[in-house]
C-alpha cells in the first residue's frame, strides 16, 4: 500500500507541473538582447555561459531597414513576424566552456570557445515589434508642452511653423532655440525649467497688463517692436544671439534681440533647419517555442540594446 500511495503522489505531482510553459534556470537571462550582421538577435551570459539566438535568412533585412523611417519621420513598420523552421529560420540554446563573447555575427568564431550543448527549435513564430519616440531634445519634457492643457500634444504650434512644440526645438520660430531661452540654471532646484524661464520684456508686459509671455514663446523677447528673428544686425546666419552692435558699457555684452535700446531691423530670409531627435524600441516576442528540453508558449526575448536605435531627422521649414 505505501509503495502504491508513492507511486499516486509521484504521479500527481509530475502531472500538476507539466503547464506547457516549462521555465529552467538555464533561462533565466538578462532582459536586453544585442543584434548583428542580416537580422541575428542574441544574448549570452557568464555563470553558467550560455546563450539564445535568433538568425532570420528567409528575408535579406539588416537591423536598419527595419527602422527606416519615410520623409516625415513615419515608421515603414511596426511589426514583423518570421516563422522559425530550423530551415530558414533558426532559434538555438546553446551552452558553453566558456563565456561566447565574439562568438556571434563573426566569420571566424575564437578558438578558445567550444559548444558543449547545442539544442535548436523547429516550431515557433518570432515578432519583432518597432516603436518610435520623438522629441525636440529642447530641455523641456514634451508632457509639459502641452499650452493649451488639453492633454493632446499635436495641436500646440506656437508659431505655427507646421511643427508642434514637443517636436519644435524653437517653438516661437525667432531662430532662438528653445534650450537657450528657459530656466538652464535650476536656481530654486526644482528641476522644472519652465518655473523660471526667461522673460526679458517681463516688466513690460506687466506694466501694459498684458499676459506674461516667456521668451521661448515670445516672438519679440525685448519688447522693442522689432521681431527677434528680424534682429540679425551684425552675421545674418539665423542665429539672432550672436549679433551685437551696442557700443554701450552697460549693456554687459547684451545681445540686440534682448537689448530694448536696439531696435535695428535686418529682415530675416530664412528659418533655421530642426533637428527631431528619434529614439527607435525594438522588441521580440517569441511564442510556441519547443526545444528538446525547454517547452515556451511565450518567450519575451527583451529589448534590444544598441547605440544605432537613436538617430535624428532634419525638417527643413519654409519661409514665408
Amino acid at each position: 500500500m505505501k509503495k502504491l500511495l508513492f507511486v499516486f503522489l509521484s504521479l500527481f505531482i509530475l502531472i500538476s507541473c507539466d503547464d506547457g510553459d516549462i521555465i529552467t534556470e538555464e533561462l533565466d537571462f538578462e532582459d536586453t538582447f544585442q543584434a548583428c550582421g542580416e537580422l541575428v538577435f542574441y544574448k549570452i551570459k557568464e555563470d553558467p555561459a550560455e546563450s539564445l539566438s535568433l538568425r532570420i535568412t528567409s528575408v535579406t533585412k539588416t537591423l536598419d531597414s527595419l527602422i527606416a523611417t519615410d520623409d516625415d519621420g513615419v515608421l515603414y513598420l511596426t511589426e514583423e513576424s518570421y516563422t522559425i523552421d530550423g530551415t530558414s529560420n533558426f532559434f538555438n540554446y546553446r551552452r558553453y566552456n566558456t563565456t561566447p563573447t565574439d562568438f556571434f555575427c563573426n566569420d571566424v568564431p575564437p578558438s578558445n570557445i567550444t559548444i558543449t550543448n547545442d539544442e535548436e527549435s523547429t516550431t515557433g513564430t518570432a515578432t519583432v515589434y518597432i516603436s518610435l519616440v520623438e522629441d525636440d531634445n529642447d530641455g523641456i519634457p514634451a508632457e509639459m508642452e502641452d499650452i493649451n492643457d488639453n492633454g493632446i500634444l499635436t495641436d500646440d504650434d506656437t508659431d505655427g511653423d507646421g511643427i508642434p512644440n514637443y517636436l519644435d526645438e524653437d517653438d516661437d520660430g525667432d531662430n532662438v532655440l528653445t534650450k537657450y531661452e528657459i530656466d538652464t540654471t535650476d536656481a530654486d532646484g526644482d528641476n522644472n525649467p519652465l518655473t523660471n524661464p526667461l522673460n526679458t520684456d517681463e516688466a513690460d508686459e506687466v506694466a501694459l497688463g498684458i499676459d506674461i509671455v516667456p521668451n521661448y514663446l515670445d516672438p519679440d523677447d525685448d519688447g522693442d517692436g522689432v521681431l527677434t528673428i528680424d534682429e540679425e544686425n551684425d552675421s545674418q546666419d539665423q542665429d539672432p544671439s550672436n549679433d551685437f552692435t551696442s557700443t554701450n558699457p552697460d549693456d554687459d555684452d547684451l545681445a540686440d534681440y534682448l537689448n530694448p535700446d536696439v531696435a535695428n531691423t535686418v529682415p530675416a530670409t530664412a528659418y533655421r533647419d530642426h533637428d527631431i531627435q528619434q529614439t527607435f524600441e525594438v522588441t521580440l516576442i517569441i511564442t510556441s517555442l519547443e526545444l528538446p528540453s525547454i517547452t515556451y508558449d511565450d518567450l519575451d526575448f527583451g529589448t534590444l540594446e544598441d547605440d544605432s536605435l537613436i538617430d535624428e531627422r532634419t525638417v527643413e521649414i519654409p519661409f514665408l
